[in-house]
């Protein structure tokens, strides 16, 4: 195991953040009627009169309350037609509260909670060649701090060396932001929280996702029954399949997130085979279910800046779209995780926008998915190039006129055996769990 970044460094390495606000903003009819039109005049330009009229019908009353997030100026000046222009950094939060989700998951008045049992970052790069999923697991220790009060808008106590799933529930989706820019020393700029049947209703909008189990997976907490195989998931099915996880791995959360990269793999391929990227269409029909289905930052409250930054996703190679688990070791009472030292080497890949490559020598984890033994090798799926391969020297010409060399820049940024994922060229399955193995 690699060696544990000490609380000292993880609290000196913070990066500057800009106050935040986690308060509701209160909806605006007016503002609401303005947004949706500017939309659909946006659409009527790029996508032609179909498509136009399409996003008036289905859009109109979609947009939700949302969260200032308090460092939406990096937006300025960014244009909403077309593909975003430069790098995207958003982040999708999973909360496990059961409130208004019905009586399917646990009496939501005895057994709910405010948790942000998924944190997921999403970064595009600057150029649109490249793209991460970062996962960070639940469990991982970190520090909350430039958080606020949700409700009243007051600073709240700094705290140190606690579960990451619990910024969430103390300063709400704001909290969440500010503790993985701290931690990655990135800016976030997009977010969305997401409950579970928001997640089963996004899950209907893309039409499922055929995922590969290699073995059976058995799990009575989330109802998920699967044999060996391929299977077409959407709805509750794809939902509790992503909440799974006594029946897949070694029934800890990372293992889950090894089983929600094989779902989140195959739903990539899935939208990038029938051209859902290049389809204003479809996108707005996605962007109308995230809307309905999540709490988004201020940000993401006009649908045409959703189908801008999906858009930016058409022409990425599946081989370079990786799916990262921010690397952890646990702590000396397995209770909790901690990141490693290569977790600042995924920081610095996001941080210098370089795309990574997996050590396809490291070693096999408890928790982590199969390859598929019966799938294709894809023609993307291996680096064309060793790892970390750099470009020729350039020649620079400094204040004095004197020609200086400057030092090669890294065309991909070699990932450490300890840091797990897959890209999604990579046909993997889920390592599935039976009941007798727990």
């Amino acid at each position: 195991m690699n060696e544990e970044i000490s609380h000292s460094s993880r609290r000196a390495a913070k990066h500057p953040t800009v106050a935040r606000h986690g308060r509701l903003k209160k909806s605006s009819a007016w503002r609401t009627l303005l947004k949706v039109t500017a939309s659909v005049a946006a659409v009527l330009m790029v996508s032609g009169v179909s498509v136009a009229a399409y996003a008036a019908w289905d859009l109109a009353d979609t947009v939700q309350p949302s969260v200032t997030l308090g460092n939406e100026e990096v937006l300025e000046g960014v244009p909403d037609v077309g593909a975003i222009d430069g790098g995207v950094n958003f982040l999708l939060v999973g909360s496990d509260s059961r409130q208004g989700q019905g009586t399917g998951f646990g009496d939501p008045n005895q057994e709910t909670a405010v948790l942000n049992d998924v944190t997921m970052l999403l970064h595009i790069a600057e150029d649109h060649t490249h793209a991460s999923v970062i996962s960070f697991p639940r469990d991982m220790l970190v520090d909350l701090v430039d958080c606020t009060d949700p409700e009243t808008g007051q600073e709240l106590w700094d705290q140190y060396d606690v579960k990451i799933n619990t910024a969430l529930g103390y300063g709400g989706m704001a909290c969440v932001v500010s503790t993985v820019e701290n931690l990655t020393g990135v800016t976030i700029p997009f977010a969305g929280v997401v409950q579970f049947l928001g997640v089963a209703g996004l899950s209907e909008a893309v039409g499922g996702v055929e995922v590969c189990v290699a073995e059976p997976i058995e799990d009575l907490y989330t109802g998920v029954f699967l044999d060996a195989g391929m299977h077409t998931l959407k709805g509750i099915d794809a939902l509790q399949f992503l909440r799974t996880r006594h029946g897949v791995g070694d029934g800890s959360d990372l293992g889950r997130i090894s089983n929600q990269q094989v779902f989140l793999s195959a739903l990539a391929r899935t939208l990038q085979s029938d051209g859902t990227f290049s389809d204003p269409v479809k996108l707005f029909s996605i962007a109308k279910a995230a809307l309905a289905n999540m709490q988004m930052s201020d940000s993401l409250t006009d649908p045409v800046r959703m189908v801008s930054i999906a858009a930016a996703m058409k022409n990425i190679d599946l081989a370079q779209l990786a799916f990262i688990q921010y690397p952890t070791g646990y702590t000396a009472n397995g209770g909790a995780v901690v990141p490693t030292a290569s977790a600042e080497v995924v920081n610095l890949a996001l941080q210098n926008d370089t795309p990574v490559v997996f050590d396809t020598e490291q070693a096999d984890a408890s928790f982590a998915s199969q390859k598929d033994e019966t799938a294709s090798p894809s023609p993307s799926a291996e680096p064309t190039e060793e790892p970390a391969e750099t470009t020729e020297p350039t020649e620079t010409a400094d204040a004095g006129g004197e020609t200086a060399t400057a030092a090669p820049e890294p065309t991909a940024e070699a990932l450490p055996s300890d840091v797990y994922g897959q890209t999604a060229a990579d046909t993997r399955c889920s390592a599935g769990r039976t009941l007798a193995d727990q």
